[in-house]
């Protein structure tokens, strides 16, 4: 079966290492990425965030030098999402965070089209965050 898959990208003038460092870290989840709600904790060494989908555990790639943001989130039914994600850097003082969106089977395309918008919104509302003074 032939799915999309839709690149959904923001600049951000910071320099990629930066907005690699906020964005790894858990705890910042909560200050842009809307869809994984609005609180996250650590318990037991795992990261929870309660979502509109309920508690979601988000388990990011291992630290790397190479921007990647991949990042996994479990369903509280054990359902995982793997959510491939890049800060690819321009030049000293900006880069293109990308997020890669992969149609599910059984997803209408109106819901497809809903969360490519609703992570659009997530990455606008990162740049306006890190592009302010002091934000990060």
């Amino acid at each position: 079966m032939t799915r999309e898959t839709r690149h959904v990208s923001m600049r951000i003038e910071r320099p990629a290492a930066e907005i690699y460092a906020f964005c790894v870290q858990p705890a910042n989840l909560p200050r842009w990425a809307a869809g994984l709600g609005g609180s996250i904790a650590s318990v037991d060494g795992r990261w929870i965030a309660q979502s509109p989908m309920g508690a979601v555990e988000v388990q990011f790639a291992p630290g790397n030098d190479f921007g990647v943001l991949d990042h996994r989130v479990t369903l509280e039914d054990g359902q995982t999402f793997d959510n491939p994600m890049r800060v690819i850097p321009d030049g000293d003082a900006a880069a293109d965070v990308v997020f890669t969106l992969r149609w599910a089977d059984g997803t209408a395309a109106e819901a497809f089209e809903a969360d490519a918008a609703a992570v659009e919104a997530d990455l606008r509302t990162l740049k306006r965050l890190l592009e302010s003074d002091g934000a990060a």
